[in-house]
Protein backbone atom coordinates (compact mmCIF):
# COMPACT_ATOMS: atom_id res chain seq x y z
CA UNK A 1 0.00 0.00 0.00
CA UNK A 2 1.14 3.85 -1.04
CA UNK A 3 1.85 6.02 2.43
CA UNK A 4 -0.85 8.14 3.00
CA UNK A 5 0.99 10.41 4.91
CA UNK A 6 4.24 11.74 3.66
CA UNK A 7 5.11 14.55 5.34
CA UNK A 8 5.66 12.60 8.60
CA UNK A 9 8.33 9.86 7.96
CA UNK A 10 8.63 8.49 11.58
CA UNK A 11 6.49 8.70 14.59
CA UNK A 12 5.89 11.31 16.67
CA UNK A 13 8.90 12.24 19.47
CA UNK A 14 8.91 13.50 22.45
CA UNK A 15 11.61 16.81 21.88
CA UNK A 16 10.54 19.22 25.39
CA UNK A 17 9.32 22.69 25.86
CA UNK A 18 12.11 24.47 23.88
CA UNK A 19 10.96 22.25 20.31
CA UNK A 20 10.05 24.48 17.74
CA UNK A 21 9.51 21.50 15.90
CA UNK A 22 5.83 21.29 15.18
CA UNK A 23 5.60 18.01 14.31
CA UNK A 24 6.78 16.58 17.48
CA UNK A 25 5.46 17.18 21.75
CA UNK A 26 6.01 19.30 23.42
CA UNK A 27 5.18 18.57 26.90
CA UNK A 28 3.98 14.78 26.36
CA UNK A 29 6.36 12.20 27.18
CA UNK A 30 4.41 8.84 26.79
CA UNK A 31 7.13 7.09 29.52
CA UNK A 32 7.11 10.11 32.13
CA UNK A 33 5.86 8.64 35.56
CA UNK A 34 3.41 10.97 37.37
CA UNK A 35 1.11 10.32 40.45
CA UNK A 36 2.47 6.35 40.36
CA UNK A 37 1.82 5.95 35.87
CA UNK A 38 2.86 7.16 32.89
CA UNK A 39 1.21 9.76 31.06
CA UNK A 40 0.32 7.18 28.25
CA UNK A 41 -1.30 5.06 31.14
CA UNK A 42 -3.13 8.05 32.72
CA UNK A 43 -4.34 9.12 29.26
CA UNK A 44 -5.18 6.03 26.93
CA UNK A 45 -5.29 8.60 23.94
CA UNK A 46 -7.30 7.49 21.13
CA UNK A 47 -8.38 8.37 17.70
CA UNK A 48 -11.88 8.32 16.85
CA UNK A 49 -12.61 6.90 12.92
CA UNK A 50 -15.35 9.09 11.85
CA UNK A 51 -14.04 12.88 12.10
CA UNK A 52 -10.96 11.94 11.92
CA UNK A 53 -10.89 9.14 8.64
CA UNK A 54 -13.93 10.54 6.84
CA UNK A 55 -14.46 14.16 7.96
CA UNK A 56 -14.82 15.96 4.77
CA UNK A 57 -15.51 19.44 6.09
CA UNK A 58 -18.70 19.53 4.37
CA UNK A 59 -21.19 21.50 6.29
CA UNK A 60 -24.66 23.03 5.58
CA UNK A 61 -22.87 25.90 3.44
CA UNK A 62 -20.77 24.28 1.72
CA UNK A 63 -19.51 20.90 0.35
CA UNK A 64 -16.43 19.09 0.85
CA UNK A 65 -12.81 20.75 1.45
CA UNK A 66 -10.71 17.50 2.49
CA UNK A 67 -9.89 15.37 0.05
CA UNK A 68 -8.15 12.52 1.06
CA UNK A 69 -5.33 10.67 -0.79
CA UNK A 70 -6.94 7.31 0.45
CA UNK A 71 -10.31 8.60 -0.81
CA UNK A 72 -9.89 7.44 -4.90
CA UNK A 73 -11.77 4.83 -5.46
CA UNK A 74 -15.54 4.87 -6.60
CA UNK A 75 -15.65 1.35 -5.35
CA UNK A 76 -17.54 1.62 -1.70
CA UNK A 77 -15.24 -1.48 -0.17
CA UNK A 78 -11.87 -0.56 -1.99
CA UNK A 79 -12.86 2.95 -0.14
CA UNK A 80 -13.51 1.21 3.25
CA UNK A 81 -9.98 -1.01 2.93
CA UNK A 82 -7.75 2.38 1.70
CA UNK A 83 -9.07 4.46 4.77
CA UNK A 84 -8.35 1.77 7.45
CA UNK A 85 -4.61 1.37 5.50
CA UNK A 86 -4.47 4.95 6.22
CA UNK A 87 -6.21 5.00 9.62
CA UNK A 88 -3.45 2.65 11.22
CA UNK A 89 -0.54 4.59 9.44
CA UNK A 90 -2.05 7.54 11.34
CA UNK A 91 -2.56 6.16 14.60
CA UNK A 92 0.85 4.24 14.12
CA UNK A 93 2.94 7.26 13.62
CA UNK A 94 0.99 9.92 16.05
CA UNK A 95 2.01 7.07 18.80
CA UNK A 96 -1.45 6.63 20.09
CA UNK A 97 -2.59 2.77 21.52
CA UNK A 98 -6.35 3.41 20.90
CA UNK A 99 -8.97 4.20 18.28
CA UNK A 100 -12.75 4.02 18.56
CA UNK A 101 -15.33 3.39 15.55
CA UNK A 102 -19.04 3.51 14.68
CA UNK A 103 -19.67 0.29 12.48
CA UNK A 104 -20.81 2.04 9.28
CA UNK A 105 -17.33 4.71 9.90
CA UNK A 106 -15.26 1.36 8.69
CA UNK A 107 -17.65 -0.93 5.96
CA UNK A 108 -20.44 0.23 3.89
CA UNK A 109 -24.15 -0.60 3.88
CA UNK A 110 -24.97 -3.14 1.20
CA UNK A 111 -28.42 -3.83 -0.14
CA UNK A 112 -29.99 -5.71 2.61
CA UNK A 113 -28.81 -6.04 6.39
CA UNK A 114 -27.25 -9.36 5.31
CA UNK A 115 -24.67 -7.79 2.60
CA UNK A 116 -24.02 -5.04 4.99
CA UNK A 117 -23.02 -7.54 7.84
CA UNK A 118 -20.63 -9.35 5.46
CA UNK A 119 -18.82 -6.28 4.10
CA UNK A 120 -18.41 -5.41 8.33
CA UNK A 121 -16.74 -8.88 8.42
CA UNK A 122 -15.01 -7.90 5.85
CA UNK A 123 -13.59 -5.18 7.36
CA UNK A 124 -13.20 -6.18 10.73
CA UNK A 125 -10.55 -9.15 9.30
CA UNK A 126 -8.67 -6.28 8.11
CA UNK A 127 -9.12 -4.43 11.47
CA UNK A 128 -7.74 -7.38 13.38
CA UNK A 129 -4.70 -7.67 11.54
CA UNK A 130 -3.74 -4.12 11.47
CA UNK A 131 -4.45 -4.33 15.37
CA UNK A 132 -2.01 -7.04 15.34
CA UNK A 133 0.99 -5.92 13.85
CA UNK A 134 0.80 -2.52 15.26
CA UNK A 135 -0.34 -2.91 18.72
CA UNK A 136 -3.03 -0.40 18.57
CA UNK A 137 -6.35 -1.45 20.83
CA UNK A 138 -10.25 -0.71 20.32
CA UNK A 139 -11.04 1.66 23.16
CA UNK A 140 -15.04 1.05 22.29
CA UNK A 141 -17.17 0.11 19.25
CA UNK A 142 -20.66 1.74 18.90
CA UNK A 143 -23.41 1.77 15.67
CA UNK A 144 -24.27 4.67 14.09
CA UNK A 145 -28.49 4.97 14.58
CA UNK A 146 -28.43 8.25 12.94
CA UNK A 147 -27.34 8.85 9.61
CA UNK A 148 -29.60 6.44 7.46
CA UNK A 149 -33.59 7.68 6.42
CA UNK A 150 -34.49 5.09 8.43
CA UNK A 151 -33.80 6.52 12.05
CA UNK A 152 -34.92 9.84 10.84
CA UNK A 153 -37.38 9.72 13.75
CA UNK A 154 -34.98 7.69 16.06
CA UNK A 155 -34.04 4.47 16.24
CA UNK A 156 -35.30 2.82 19.67
CA UNK A 157 -37.31 5.56 20.11
CA UNK A 158 -39.30 5.49 16.74
CA UNK A 159 -42.65 5.53 16.34
CA UNK A 160 -42.20 2.30 14.35
CA UNK A 161 -41.72 -0.96 16.31
CA UNK A 162 -40.08 -2.39 12.31
CA UNK A 163 -37.21 0.46 13.11
CA UNK A 164 -36.33 -0.38 16.49
CA UNK A 165 -35.92 -4.31 15.80
CA UNK A 166 -33.82 -3.07 12.51
CA UNK A 167 -31.54 -1.01 14.80
CA UNK A 168 -31.64 -3.90 17.24
CA UNK A 169 -30.27 -6.29 14.61
CA UNK A 170 -27.15 -3.36 14.28
CA UNK A 171 -26.41 -2.96 18.11
CA UNK A 172 -26.28 -6.89 18.02
CA UNK A 173 -23.83 -7.18 15.03
CA UNK A 174 -22.23 -3.86 16.22
CA UNK A 175 -21.33 -5.66 19.90
CA UNK A 176 -20.20 -8.64 17.98
CA UNK A 177 -17.79 -7.32 16.08
CA UNK A 178 -16.64 -5.02 19.08
CA UNK A 179 -16.26 -8.55 21.08
CA UNK A 180 -14.05 -9.72 18.17
CA UNK A 181 -11.79 -7.19 17.95
CA UNK A 182 -10.94 -7.26 21.85
CA UNK A 183 -12.76 -3.84 22.96
CA UNK A 184 -13.22 -2.50 26.39
CA UNK A 185 -16.54 -0.96 25.84
CA UNK A 186 -18.89 -0.43 23.32
CA UNK A 187 -20.54 3.48 23.59
CA UNK A 188 -24.39 4.44 22.90
CA UNK A 189 -25.54 7.42 21.63
CA UNK A 190 -28.48 8.25 21.20
CA UNK A 191 -27.92 10.38 18.02
CA UNK A 192 -31.53 10.77 16.85
CA UNK A 193 -33.52 9.50 20.72
CA UNK A 194 -35.17 12.71 21.04
CA UNK A 195 -37.73 14.94 19.55
CA UNK A 196 -38.19 18.07 17.15
CA UNK A 197 -41.63 18.77 18.78
CA UNK A 198 -43.95 17.54 21.51
CA UNK A 199 -47.05 18.10 19.54
CA UNK A 200 -46.54 14.63 17.84
CA UNK A 201 -44.02 12.99 20.64
CA UNK A 202 -45.31 10.49 23.37
CA UNK A 203 -42.48 11.29 25.91
CA UNK A 204 -43.03 8.57 27.92
CA UNK A 205 -43.82 5.78 25.60
CA UNK A 206 -40.51 6.95 23.80
CA UNK A 207 -38.11 6.94 27.02
CA UNK A 208 -39.75 3.35 28.00
CA UNK A 209 -38.57 2.15 24.25
CA UNK A 210 -34.87 3.30 25.17
CA UNK A 211 -35.35 1.70 28.46
CA UNK A 212 -36.20 -1.71 26.87
CA UNK A 213 -33.74 -1.08 24.11
CA UNK A 214 -30.38 -0.97 26.79
CA UNK A 215 -31.96 -3.51 28.69
CA UNK A 216 -32.28 -5.64 25.88
CA UNK A 217 -28.51 -4.71 25.31
CA UNK A 218 -27.34 -5.57 28.32
CA UNK A 219 -28.95 -9.31 28.22
CA UNK A 220 -27.28 -9.78 24.59
CA UNK A 221 -23.73 -8.36 26.61
CA UNK A 222 -24.66 -11.24 28.84
CA UNK A 223 -25.38 -14.40 26.46
CA UNK A 224 -22.01 -13.67 23.91
CA UNK A 225 -19.84 -13.24 27.16
CA UNK A 226 -18.81 -9.42 26.22
CA UNK A 227 -16.54 -8.57 29.22
CA UNK A 228 -16.25 -4.89 27.90
CA UNK A 229 -17.94 -1.36 30.02
CA UNK A 230 -21.20 0.05 28.29
CA UNK A 231 -21.21 3.74 28.13
CA UNK A 232 -24.39 6.12 27.73
CA UNK A 233 -22.93 9.30 25.94
CA UNK A 234 -24.87 12.22 27.49
CA UNK A 235 -26.12 15.21 25.16
CA UNK A 236 -28.64 18.04 25.06
CA UNK A 237 -29.76 18.43 21.17
CA UNK A 238 -28.83 18.69 17.84
CA UNK A 239 -29.65 17.24 15.55
CA UNK A 240 -33.00 17.01 17.86
CA UNK A 241 -34.10 20.05 19.95
CA UNK A 242 -34.12 17.60 23.17
CA UNK A 243 -32.25 14.70 23.43
CA UNK A 244 -33.35 11.97 26.40
CA UNK A 245 -29.28 11.92 27.45
CA UNK A 246 -29.56 15.48 27.95
CA UNK A 247 -26.56 15.52 30.52
CA UNK A 248 -24.62 13.41 32.86
CA UNK A 249 -27.24 13.88 35.56
CA UNK A 250 -30.60 13.02 33.49
CA UNK A 251 -28.30 10.13 32.33
CA UNK A 252 -28.02 9.22 35.80
CA UNK A 253 -32.01 9.20 36.52
CA UNK A 254 -32.49 7.04 33.82
CA UNK A 255 -30.42 4.46 34.35
CA UNK A 256 -31.73 4.58 37.89
CA UNK A 257 -35.28 4.59 36.50
CA UNK A 258 -35.10 1.50 33.91
CA UNK A 259 -32.71 -0.63 36.78
CA UNK A 260 -29.19 -0.07 34.36
CA UNK A 261 -26.55 1.73 36.71
CA UNK A 262 -24.91 -2.08 37.27
CA UNK A 263 -24.44 -2.26 33.42
CA UNK A 264 -23.80 1.14 32.73
CA UNK A 265 -21.14 4.51 33.13
CA UNK A 266 -20.77 7.65 31.31
CA UNK A 267 -19.12 8.28 28.22
CA UNK A 268 -18.54 12.54 28.87
CA UNK A 269 -17.98 14.78 26.18
CA UNK A 270 -16.59 18.54 26.61
CA UNK A 271 -18.82 19.89 23.88
CA UNK A 272 -22.10 18.11 24.90
CA UNK A 273 -21.66 19.47 28.15
CA UNK A 274 -21.01 22.83 27.16
CA UNK A 275 -24.03 22.82 24.64
CA UNK A 276 -26.01 21.69 27.93
CA UNK A 277 -25.24 24.79 29.64
CA UNK A 278 -22.63 23.56 31.79
CA UNK A 279 -18.47 23.28 31.50
CA UNK A 280 -16.66 20.29 30.66
CA UNK A 281 -15.39 19.85 34.12
CA UNK A 282 -19.31 20.43 35.40
CA UNK A 283 -20.32 16.57 34.12
CA UNK A 284 -16.52 15.38 34.84
CA UNK A 285 -17.06 16.07 38.25
CA UNK A 286 -21.17 15.09 38.90
CA UNK A 287 -20.34 11.83 37.12
CA UNK A 288 -16.91 11.06 38.71
CA UNK A 289 -19.36 12.07 42.44
CA UNK A 290 -21.76 9.16 41.87
CA UNK A 291 -19.18 6.74 40.43
CA UNK A 292 -20.72 6.48 37.43
CA UNK A 293 -17.35 8.42 35.61
CA UNK A 294 -16.05 5.68 32.89
CA UNK A 295 -14.71 7.13 29.54
CA UNK A 296 -14.26 10.78 27.79
CA UNK A 297 -14.73 12.40 24.69
CA UNK A 298 -12.01 14.58 24.20
CA UNK A 299 -12.75 17.80 22.42
CA UNK A 300 -14.21 21.33 22.89
CA UNK A 301 -17.16 23.88 21.39
CA UNK A 302 -17.29 27.83 20.56
CA UNK A 303 -19.27 29.23 23.27
CA UNK A 304 -20.49 31.94 20.50
CA UNK A 305 -21.81 29.25 18.75
CA UNK A 306 -24.67 27.41 19.10
CA UNK A 307 -23.96 23.78 17.82
CA UNK A 308 -21.77 20.86 18.27
CA UNK A 309 -18.05 22.28 16.87
CA UNK A 310 -15.78 19.48 18.06
CA UNK A 311 -13.07 21.23 17.86
CA UNK A 312 -9.63 19.87 18.85
CA UNK A 313 -8.95 20.53 22.94
CA UNK A 314 -6.19 23.23 23.43
CA UNK A 315 -7.45 25.06 26.74
CA UNK A 316 -4.73 24.44 29.61
CA UNK A 317 -7.20 25.10 32.37
CA UNK A 318 -10.11 23.10 30.82
CA UNK A 319 -7.05 20.52 30.10
CA UNK A 320 -6.07 20.13 34.08
CA UNK A 321 -9.77 20.86 35.68
CA UNK A 322 -10.75 17.29 33.38
CA UNK A 323 -7.51 15.49 34.76
CA UNK A 324 -8.07 16.89 38.36
CA UNK A 325 -11.54 14.80 38.44
CA UNK A 326 -10.30 11.71 36.12
CA UNK A 327 -7.22 11.37 38.65
CA UNK A 328 -9.44 12.08 41.18
CA UNK A 329 -11.44 9.41 40.71
CA UNK A 330 -8.66 6.69 40.37
CA UNK A 331 -7.94 7.88 36.74
CA UNK A 332 -9.28 4.97 33.64
CA UNK A 333 -10.00 1.71 34.03
CA UNK A 334 -11.47 0.83 30.55
CA UNK A 335 -12.00 4.21 29.40
CA UNK A 336 -9.98 6.83 27.67
CA UNK A 337 -9.21 10.56 26.26
CA UNK A 338 -11.00 9.82 22.75
CA UNK A 339 -10.33 12.78 20.22
CA UNK A 340 -14.07 12.98 19.12
CA UNK A 341 -12.77 16.05 17.46
CA UNK A 342 -12.47 17.92 13.47
CA UNK A 343 -10.22 20.09 12.27
CA UNK A 344 -11.91 22.95 11.23
CA UNK A 345 -12.61 23.00 7.26
CA UNK A 346 -9.72 25.52 6.13
CA UNK A 347 -7.55 22.93 7.62
CA UNK A 348 -8.01 20.71 4.73
CA UNK A 349 -4.22 19.44 4.33
CA UNK A 350 -3.63 15.75 5.84
CA UNK A 351 -1.00 17.14 8.20
CA UNK A 352 -3.08 19.61 10.11
CA UNK A 353 -4.70 16.09 11.78
CA UNK A 354 -1.05 15.73 13.20
CA UNK A 355 -1.03 19.09 14.36
CA UNK A 356 -4.13 19.05 15.96
CA UNK A 357 -3.85 15.55 17.72
CA UNK A 358 -0.30 16.81 19.08
CA UNK A 359 -1.68 20.04 20.32
CA UNK A 360 -4.25 17.96 22.21
CA UNK A 361 -1.91 15.75 23.65
CA UNK A 362 0.06 18.19 24.37
CA UNK A 363 -2.41 20.40 26.36
CA UNK A 364 -3.77 17.36 28.05
CA UNK A 365 0.19 16.83 29.47
CA UNK A 366 -0.12 19.94 30.82
CA UNK A 367 -3.17 19.73 32.36
CA UNK A 368 -1.68 16.20 33.96
CA UNK A 369 1.22 18.09 35.58
CA UNK A 370 -1.19 20.94 36.87
CA UNK A 371 -3.91 18.43 38.10
CA UNK A 372 -1.23 16.36 40.08
CA UNK A 373 0.40 19.20 41.82
CA UNK A 374 -3.42 20.28 42.61
CA UNK A 375 -3.95 16.96 44.70
CA UNK A 376 -0.13 16.70 45.99
CA UNK A 377 -0.79 20.26 47.41
CA UNK A 378 -4.60 19.64 48.33
CA UNK A 379 -5.34 22.52 46.58
CA UNK A 380 -9.25 21.95 46.39
CA UNK A 381 -9.52 20.01 49.27
CA UNK A 382 -8.00 22.42 51.26
CA UNK A 383 -10.56 25.30 50.19
CA UNK A 384 -13.67 23.51 50.17
CA UNK A 385 -12.70 21.85 54.25
CA UNK A 386 -12.48 25.55 55.43
CA UNK A 387 -16.00 26.89 53.31
CA UNK A 388 -17.65 23.97 54.59
CA UNK A 389 -15.63 23.15 58.05
CA UNK A 390 -19.14 23.91 59.83
CA UNK A 391 -20.44 20.67 58.65
CA UNK A 392 -17.93 18.95 60.40
CA UNK A 393 -18.65 20.32 64.03
CA UNK A 394 -21.33 19.75 66.40
CA UNK A 395 -24.66 21.71 64.88
CA UNK A 396 -23.34 20.08 61.22
CA UNK A 397 -22.99 16.57 62.61
CA UNK A 398 -25.83 16.63 64.11
CA UNK A 399 -28.34 17.57 61.42
CA UNK A 400 -26.67 15.03 58.96
CA UNK A 401 -27.00 12.29 61.76
CA UNK A 402 -30.96 12.68 62.31
CA UNK A 403 -30.91 14.34 65.50
CA UNK A 404 -32.32 17.41 64.55
CA UNK A 405 -36.01 18.40 63.72
CA UNK A 406 -37.00 21.57 62.03
CA UNK A 407 -38.34 22.71 65.93
CA UNK A 408 -35.09 21.83 67.52
CA UNK A 409 -33.00 24.14 64.24
CA UNK A 410 -35.76 27.03 65.33
CA UNK A 411 -34.66 26.65 68.63
CA UNK A 412 -31.03 26.55 68.27
CA UNK A 413 -31.97 29.98 65.43
CA UNK A 414 -33.61 31.33 68.49
CA UNK A 415 -30.81 30.86 70.84
CA UNK A 416 -27.50 32.13 68.65
CA UNK A 417 -29.14 34.59 66.29
CA UNK A 418 -28.06 35.88 62.95
CA UNK A 419 -25.70 33.40 61.38
CA UNK A 420 -22.35 34.39 60.55
CA UNK A 421 -21.24 34.99 56.64
CA UNK A 422 -17.93 33.77 54.68
CA UNK A 423 -16.83 34.84 51.57
CA UNK A 424 -16.61 32.29 48.77
CA UNK A 425 -13.05 33.67 47.69
CA UNK A 426 -13.83 32.95 44.11
CA UNK A 427 -11.73 35.65 42.41
CA UNK A 428 -8.87 34.18 45.24
CA UNK A 429 -9.35 30.93 44.40
CA UNK A 430 -8.97 32.24 40.09
CA UNK A 431 -6.01 33.83 41.01
CA UNK A 432 -4.21 31.11 42.71
CA UNK A 433 -5.56 28.25 39.79
CA UNK A 434 -3.85 30.27 37.40
CA UNK A 435 -0.56 30.40 39.34
CA UNK A 436 -0.50 26.62 38.61
CA UNK A 437 -0.83 26.83 35.01
CA UNK A 438 1.77 29.29 34.70
CA UNK A 439 3.95 27.59 37.30
CA UNK A 440 3.71 24.18 35.20
CA UNK A 441 3.07 25.20 31.40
Amino acid sequence: MPEFFPEVKKPIKYEGPKSKNPLAFKHYNPKQKILGKTMEQHFRFAVCYWHTFKGTGADPFGSATMVRPYAASSDPLALAEATMEAAFEFMSKLGVKFWTFHDRDIAPEGENLTETNKNLDHMIKIAAKKQKETGISLLWGTANLFSHPRYMAGASTNPNPAVFAHAAAQVKKAMEVTKELGGEGYTFWGGREGYDTLLNTDLAREADQLGKFLNLAVDYKKAIRFKGQFYIEPKPKEPTKHQYDFDAQSCHAFLQKYGLMDHFKMNIEANHATLAGHSFHHDLAYASANGILGSVDANRGDRLLGWDTDQFPMDFQECALAMYYIIKMGGFKTGGLNFDAKVRRQSYEPVDLFYAHIGSMDAFAVGLKVAAKLLKDKFFEKLLKQRYGGWDKALGKDILSGKMSFKDLEAYTMKNGEPKTQSGRQELTELLLNEYLTTIS
